[in-house]
C-alpha cells in the first residue's frame, strides 16, 4: 500500500479505537450498576469488535481500489497530456541525447534541421543552469528563433547522474510578436510645420505673388508627407499639423528631413530663402498629448534659430539641419508685448532678483543693470546676483564700484538664497540652460520666472517660465533689454553708466559689430548712444593687459590647422580665467586669412573648456553641441568633466569630422 493509502487508513483506524474505548467505558458502567448483565456485555463487546475488525478491511479493500483506479487515471490522463500536447514538447539530456519527442513536435520541425538546433539549445540551457546553481526554481524560460519563426521555450530540469534531463516545450510566438511589431508600427507621430518668418516675407512680397508662393510651398510639403503615408492639414497661415506612423520614421530620419532643402530651394522674385521649422514628437498616451510634445519641441526648433527639424522620441531630441544663419525678425511687436507683460508682472512681485549666467560677462551683467534700472523705476526693490567675475569684467566691475546706488545691489550665493520667496520675480538674462544660471538654487525656490535669452535653445532650457523672451537673431541679451527698455510704458531714464553697461553687452557678443548685427542691433545701439554713451570709455573696458596679450598671441601660434580652414589650439597653463582667454584667442584665430572656424581648448582645475568661433561657413554650435555645449553658429562653447586636455582634443576631432561627414551624405 502506498504512504498516502496507509495514512488515510490509519486515520480510519484511529478513530474506531476512540469509539471502543468510549463503548467499552458504557459497558463497564452497566456492569457495574447490574453484576447480571457482564456475560452479556461481554458478549456484546465481541460482537462489535469482530464486526469492527470486518468493516475495518472491507473499507481498506474499497479505498485501495478507488485510489488505484484514481492513480491510474491521473497517471493515464499524464501520459495522454505529454502525447497529444498541442505545444511541441520534447525530453532530453543537456549533452545532446533526445529520450522523447511529441507528434506535434515532430509535426512542427518536419522541413527543419533541428538536430544541431537542439543541440545548440540543449548547450545554452546546460550553461545556464551551471552558472545558476543557486536558483532554487528549476524552470526554464527563453525566447530563440528557429527557422525564420520565434519560440518561446519553456520547461522544467532535473539532475540526472552527470548530466541534467530537461522538459521543454516550444511555444510559437512567431504571430503574436508580429502583431506586437505590427502594432507598434501604427502607432502615430504628430507633427508640426511652420514657415519661418512668414509675416516678415509676405510684408515684402507682392500681393499677386502671394498666393503662387503659398501654393508652391504647401504642394512640397503635401508631396513630401505623402510620400511617407502621412496625413497633412494646414491649421494656420504659416502652420500644417502632421501624422505619420511609426513604421516610415527610420525613412524620414535617413533623409535627413530633406524636405528643409526643398523648401529652401524655392525662390520668388525677390529672392527671398524660405525656411520651415519642423517639430515631431511620439510623446503622450494620447494623440492630444502628442500635439501638446510636437508644441514644446517646435518651441524648441524655433529657439535654435528655425531651418531645422527636431524629433522628440523616446525621451530624447534628435536634431537635423539649423546649418544656416539665424534670419532677422524686423517687426517689433513681440518685444513691445513681452515689454508690457514684464511691467505688470514686476508691479504685482514683492521684490525682484536678477541672475545671469555663471562665470557672468559684460553680457550678461549688462542686461542686469537694465533689468534692475526697469524694475527700480516701478518702484520695486531689485538685487543682481553675481557669485563669479571673469577676467573680461575686470575694469567694468571696478567702474561699478564707483556708482552710486550700486554698492549694495549686487548680491552673493548665500545672500540670495536667504532674500528669496515664492513671490520674488527671478528673471533670468543670457541663458535659458538651468545648469548654466549662476545659482539654480534659486529655481527651485519661485515660480515666478521671466527668461530673457538669445542664444539657441537646447534640451536644459528652463520650461516652467511664465515669461520668455527668446529671439536667436538678437546679437546679444543687451539688445533685447533695450528694446524691452525702449518700448516700456514707463519712462526708463539710464544713467550714462547704464546706457555704457548695456551697450558693452552687445559690442562684446557682436565682436565690436562685425558678427550676428541685424537692423535692431543697430536701431539698439542708437537708442544707446542717445542715452549718453562714451565709446572710449566702453572700448577701456575691453583692454588686456600684456601678460594676457601675451599668452592670447601664443595660443595663436601653437595652433594647428586641420580640414584645410579649422583652426584649433591647446593653452596648457591652469588658469581661473581660461574660458576668457579661450574665447579671446579664438576670436583672434579668425582674423588669420583662410580661417572659418576655431577652437581654443583650455583647463581651470577639473574643467577643460572649449571656445569655439566662425564666420558663418561652419556651425560651431552645432559641434559643440554634441559635447555637451550650445551657443550660435558663429559663437559656441563647452565645458567637460573627467578627461584630459588631450582626450578633449582629439574627441572635439571626431565631431568635426562627424559634423563634415554628416553634410556631405
Amino acid at each position: 500500500m502506498s504512504k498516502t493509502n496507509k495514512k488515510l487508513f490509519n486515520g480510519i483506524v484511529s478513530r474506531t479505537k476512540i469509539y471502543l474505548v468510549i463503548i467499552l467505558i458504557l459497558l463497564v458502567l452497566i456492569s457495574i450498576y447490574d453484576v447480571r448483565l457482564i456475560l452479556p456485555s461481554l458478549l456484546i463487546y465481541a460482537l462489535i469488535i469482530w464486526y469492527t475488525m470486518w468493516s475495518n478491511k472491507k473499507r481498506k479493500s474499497e479505498l485501495s481500489n478507488h485510489i488505484k483506479d484514481l492513480t491510474f487515471s491521473a497517471d493515464k490522463a499524464t501520459t495522454n497530456t505529454l502525447i497529444n500536447s498541442p505545444f511541441p514538447l520534447i525530453i532530453a539530456e543537456t549533452n545532446g541525447n533526445i529520450i522523447w519527442r511529441s507528434n506535434t513536435f515532430v509535426q512542427e520541425f518536419i522541413n527543419t534541421n533541428i538536430n544541431s538546433e537542439l543541440l545548440e539549445i540543449l548547450k545554452e540551457i546546460k550553461l545556464e543552469i551551471e552558472n545558476n546553481e543557486e536558483k532554487e526554481d528549476n524552470s526554464i524560460n527563453k525566447t530563440i528563433e528557429i527557422a525564420n519563426k520565434t519560440y518561446e521555450v519553456t520547461g522544467k530540469y532535473t539532475s540526472s547522474k552527470d548530466e541534467y534531463m530537461v522538459t521543454l516545450y516550444f511555444i510559437n510566438n512567431t504571430e503574436l510578436i508580429e502583431l506586437k511589431e505590427k502594432y507598434k508600427d501604427s502607432t502615430t507621430y504628430i507633427g508640426i510645420f511652420m514657415i519661418d518668418n512668414y509675416e516678415e516675407i509676405m510684408q515684402r512680397v507682392d500681393d499677386q505673388e502671394k498666393p503662387q508662393i503659398i501654393a508652391e510651398i504647401e504642394k512640397h510639403i503635401y508631396n513630401w508627407v505623402s510620400k511617407f503615408s502621412g496625413l497633412a492639414i494646414k491649421s494656420d497661415r504659416d502652420t500644417f499639423v502632421c501624422i505619420f506612423e511609426k513604421k516610415y520614421i527610420q525613412d524620414i530620419k535617413s533623409g535627413k528631413f530633406n524636405i528643409l532643402d526643398e523648401i529652401k530651394e524655392l525662390e520668388s522674385d525677390k529672392k527671398f530663402q524660405f525656411t520651415l521649422s519642423i517639430a515631431v514628437s511620439n510623446e503622450g498616451e494620447t494623440n492630444y498629448q502628442k500635439y501638446k510634445s510636437a508644441q514644446a519641441t517646435l518651441d524648441i526648433a524655433l529657439g535654435r534659430g528655425g531651418d531645422q527639424a527636431v524629433l522628440r522620441e523616446d525621451d530624447r531630441y534628435i536634431f537635423y539641419g539649423g546649418r544656416t544663419q539665424e534670419l532677422e525678425k524686423r517687426t517689433r511687436v513681440k518685444a513691445r508685448i513681452v515689454s508690457h507683460a514684464l511691467r505688470e508682472l514686476i508691479l504685482e512681485a514683492k521684490d525682484i532678483m536678477i541672475m545671469g549666467h555663471t562665470n557672468g560677462d559684460i553680457d550678461s551683467i549688462g542686461s542686469s543693470i537694465g533689468i534692475y534700472r526697469l524694475a527700480t523705476e516701478l518702484g520695486k526693490e531689485a538685487f543682481i546676483v553675481n557669485t563669479s567675475y571673469g577676467l573680461s569684467l575686470s575694469n567694468f566691475i571696478e567702474a561699478l564700484t564707483q556708482e552710486e546706488g550700486y554698492k549694495n545691489v549686487i548680491i552673493n550665493k548665500n545672500e540670495a538664497i536667504a532674500k528669496v520667496n515664492p513671490d520674488t520675480l527671478l528673471v533670468i538674462v543670457d541663458t535659458d540652460k538651468r545648469s548654466y544660471v549662476d545659482v539654480p538654487e534659486l529655481l527651485k525656490e519661485t515660480n515666478k520666472i521671466v527668461v530673457i535669452d538669445h542664444h539657441r535653445r537646447g534640451t536644459d532650457f528652463i520650461d516652467d517660465a511664465i515669461l520668455t523672451f527668446h529671439e536667436v537673431y538678437a546679437s546679444s541679451a543687451a539688445e533685447l533689454v533695450t528694446e524691452i527698455l525702449e518700448y516700456s510704458e514707463v519712462d526708463v531714464k539710464l544713467t550714462e553708466f547704464e546706457a555704457e553697461a548695456l551697450y558693452a553687452g552687445i559690442m562684446m557678443d557682436t565682436k565690436n559689430f562685425t558678427f550676428k548685427t541685424g537692423v535692431r542691433t543697430f536701431e539698439a545701439a542708437a537708442y544707446l548712444r542717445k542715452c549718453g554713451v562714451d565709446i572710449i570709455t566702453v572700448k577701456k573696458w575691453f583692454q588686456s593687459d600684456l601678460k594676457t596679450y601675451n599668452r592670447i598671441s601664443k595660443i595663436v601660434a601653437d595652433a594647428e590647422i586641420i580640414n584645410e580652414s579649422i583652426a584649433i589650439s591647446v593653452c596648457d597653463n591652469d588658469d581661473s580665467d581660461i574660458n576668457i582667454i579661450c574665447a579671446k584667442a579664438a576670436d583672434e584665430l579668425l582674423t588669420i586669412s583662410d580661417v572659418t572656424a576655431s577652437f581654443v581648448i583650455g583647463k581651470n582645475g577639473e574643467k577643460v573648456y572649449i571656445s569655439g568661433r566662425s564666420i558663418g561657413d561652419i556651425n560651431v554650435q552645432l559641434i559643440l553641441e554634441k559635447l555637451g555645449g550650445g551657443g550660435h553658429i558663429t559663437l559656441a562653447g563647452a565645458q567637460l568633466e573627467g578627461m584630459t586636455i588631450e582626450e578633449v582634443k582629439q574627441e572635439l576631432i571626431n565631431r568635426i569630422n562627424e559634423y563634415f561627414s554628416e553634410i556631405l551624405n
